[in-house]
């Protein structure tokens, strides 16, 4: 059964801190491109960073750089981001994204979410 599970949401305050974790299983984690995407109240979801398959490169929104860090860990099948400096328009449900191929079959899995909020 694929799954991807996002976990370590929650509420902190302006600057601080969260390290997000998305565990994957069920499939071929570690030849997939993996990416955070982050849907905000009223939003539409947008991209927020990705690591390619070895974590040899990152790709960062904007509105993330220098801020937020994303890497993985293909021995536990875990990819992270890491959030400082955190400001009220972080506030979103964040989401995991995996893509790829199996076979000739390309996949696109996502997680169920995890909420970050921002608030004083």
């Amino acid at each position: 059964q694929v799954q991807l599970v996002e976990s370590g949401g929650g509420l902190v305050q302006p600057g601080g801190s969260l390290r997000l974790s998305c565990a994957a299983s069920g499939f071929a984690f570690s030849t997939s491109g993996t990416s955070w995407y982050r849907q905000a109240p009223g939003k539409e979801r947008e991209f927020v960073a990705s690591i390619a398959i070895f974590g040899s490169s990152t790709n960062y929104a904007d509105s993330v750089k220098g801020r937020f860090t994303m890497s993985r860990d293909n021995s536990k099948n875990t990819v992270y981001l890491q959030m400082n400096s955190l400001k009220y328009e972080d506030t979103a449900v964040y989401y995991c994204n995996a893509v790829g191929y199996s076979g000739r079959a390309r996949y696109d899995y996502w997680g169920q979410g995890t909420q970050v909020t921002i608030s004083s």
